[in-house]
């Protein structure tokens, strides 16, 4: 993986005699740490996997970040380690009270008890033209969401997905279901990437795009 490919903020560091991808802040999973930083685990975490794989997400450091399905906060304080402000949205309200203890010590974190597939009851706090909309949604039908949330994205904003081709369908060989997102995800993204995660994660696709 090209050094150039990591954003501002995200380094490599050793712990426990490996290198891995961390980030600056306060621990949140029981992650190992090194003084400030803290070891970003790509097994627990699609973003973290999709960098690990040298995927260009397009990620530099300061962006304004829309993520959906927060969960617990695992990627998501990541992500708000170098990231600007960052929207993280989760409707399932235990892991929403994990979220709120990851941001206490981020104060560029809000988590919104919401539900990504109705962005209209969180836009009057979610700021247009937001630089990046994460996604790690487990649910059926994560195009439609996807395409449902370009309204907050800039122009030259990006979509960095991951699809979880069982929750979509798990009696369907994933390649069918990723041809299926990526055909459903076209009028409204243009794709620029997109890689297996099975390394990191069994039937999930990491996909990068950005709005037509």
């Amino acid at each position: 993986m090209r050094e150039d490919a990591l954003p501002d903020g995200v380094g490599r560091r050793e712990f426990d005699g490996t290198t891995r991808l961390a980030t600056r802040g306060e621990p949140v999973y029981g992650e190992p740490t090194d003084g400030e930083w803290r070891a970003w685990n790509p097994n627990r975490s699609k973003l973290g996997a999709m960098l690990a794989l040298g995927m260009d997400t397009g990620l530099e450091g300061g962006e304004t970040v829309l993520y959906l399905g927060a969960a617990s906060g695992t990627t998501v304080s990541h992500v708000a380690d170098f990231a600007g402000p960052t929207y993280a949205i989760e409707f399932a309200p235990r892991p929403a009270r994990d979220l709120l203890s990851a941001a206490e010590s981020r104060p560029r974190l809000f988590p919104l008890l919401k539900d990504a597939r109705k962005p209209e009851t969180y836009a009057h706090v979610v700021e247009s033209d937001v630089d990046v909309v994460v996604q790690d949604v487990a649910t059926r039908g994560q195009a439609r969401v996807a395409i449902e949330n370009a309204r907050f994205l800039a122009d030259d904003g990006r979509l960095l997905l991951a699809v979880k081709a069982r929750s979509e369908d798990v009696t369907r060989d994933p390649a069918d279901v990723f041809d299926d997102v990526r055909e459903e995800l076209a009028d409204a993204y243009e794709p620029l990437e997109d890689r297996r995660l099975d390394d990191y994660h069994a039937d999930h696709l990491g996909l990068v795009a950005r709005p037509r």
